[in-house]
């Protein structure tokens, strides 16, 4: 029996992308092997290939202009290949640090670049953003970067910061394909696979035309933009498997009816949740209302000795994986692309249950 799962990645997947890959799982395109079986060179899944990257441009409105790379090493394999890429050594780049994936991010570029913190958000426990007119950049910096949703904290930008020309870079993880996106803004956006793509590994980069071949010397062949552009991201074996899912998940949102409609979706399914929790007086959101994620959820109990049972009892209900993030305890629903609307009725039918018992 199929259970409604808020994991915050590796995340629920839509229902009908999971069907045709189990249809297709032992033969795939009438040629009597799996995908993962087939050459990656092969004439069907170097179309397949192709086929995604054109589904993708057209969902996102990706500009011409730009380069859409299928890598591997997930988005933490970014960390490093950003500024390896895209910064000479001892350069300055600027970062937000709202919480503890950009934490990781700036953790790891220092180790190749000069690290101006722009924002640093830990006075309120990470559970708000800067304002927007409070950014201030460095002139002449080699790039921005910041996280536009925080996975673990729930924390999300309401804007998109305004760099003064500087290439803005995202790590866009979290909320890649939730909703429309102007790429256009941004210099670079790298987005982990395990939330709104497909399976775990796999991780998509989309960089401006002009960012593309300025690796600095020592960065790896797998890691240079140039090398992975020029070769179809296929300079070593893909993560064939992840890319046939990927594909999959993006003829769904086509069929879904585009960002748009997803979007509209998106938005409504948080709502609803956020709208009980703030009127519960049992739950609450610990995030600031002006920033709070589409995607991850956290919530608390005003007794927080009642929320180990929660998770238990909501787990014997078929709604599972909503233990917060082991730093930060509570409860966490992430609310991703392939959660339906119907999950998130559920839970909120069950917390009021909850509440009706223990409150």
């Amino acid at each position: 029996m199929r259970v409604f799962n808020f994991s915050a990645g590796p995340a629920v997947l839509p229902l009908p992308v999971l069907e045709q890959a189990r249809d297709e799982m032992l033969d795939w395109q009438g040629g009597g092997m799996s995908v993962m079986e087939v050459s990656h060179r092969g004439k069907a899944f170097v179309a397949m290939l192709a086929q995604a990257e054109t589904d993708l441009r057209s969902l996102m409105g990706i500009p011409s202009g730009y380069r859409v790379l299928f890598l591997q090493g997930g988005a933490t394999g970014q960390f490093t290949a950003v500024p390896m890429n895209l910064a000479s050594a001892g350069a300055v780049v600027d970062y937000l640090d709202t919480g503890i994936w950009s934490g990781k991010a700036i953790a790891e570029a220092r180790r190749f670049c000069t690290v101006n913190i722009v924002a640093e958000e830990s006075a309120s426990g990470y559970t708000t953003v800067p304002r927007a007119d409070s950014l201030r950049f460095t002139p002449g910096a080699a790039y921005a970067h910041y996280t536009p949703n925080e996975t673990i904290g729930g924390v999300e930008f309401p804007y998109v910061p305004d760099t003064g020309g500087i290439p803005l870079v995202a790590d866009l993880s979290s909320t890649i394909l939730s909703r429309p996106l102007d790429v256009s803004r941004f210099g670079l956006i790298y987005a982990g696979a395990q939330k709104n793509i497909g399976p775990a590994g796999l991780v998509i980069v989309i960089v401006r035309d002009d960012l593309v071949g300025k690796a600095r010397s020592g960065t790896p062949l797998i890691w240079d933009y140039a090398l992975m552009a020029k070769e179809g991201s296929m300079l070593n074996t893909p993560p064939t498997f992840g890319l046939y899912i990927a594909g999959l998940v993006f003829r769904w949102l086509k069929a879904e009816g585009g960002l748009e409609a997803v979007g509209e979706r998106n938005r409504a399914k948080a709502r609803l949740l956020y709208d009980f929790i703030d009127h519960s007086g049992f739950y609450r959101s610990p995030v600031a209302p002006d920033c709070r994620s589409w995607m991850n959820l956290p919530f608390r109990i005003v007794d927080p000795a009642l929320e180990r049972s929660f998770c238990a009892l909501a787990a014997e209900a078929g709604l599972v994986n909503l233990e917060g993030h082991r730093l930060l305890g509570g409860m966490r629903a992430s609310l991703y692309n392939a959660m339906p609307m119907a999950g998130v009725e559920a839970l909120v039918a069950f917390m009021r249950e909850f509440q009706r018992r223990y409150g």
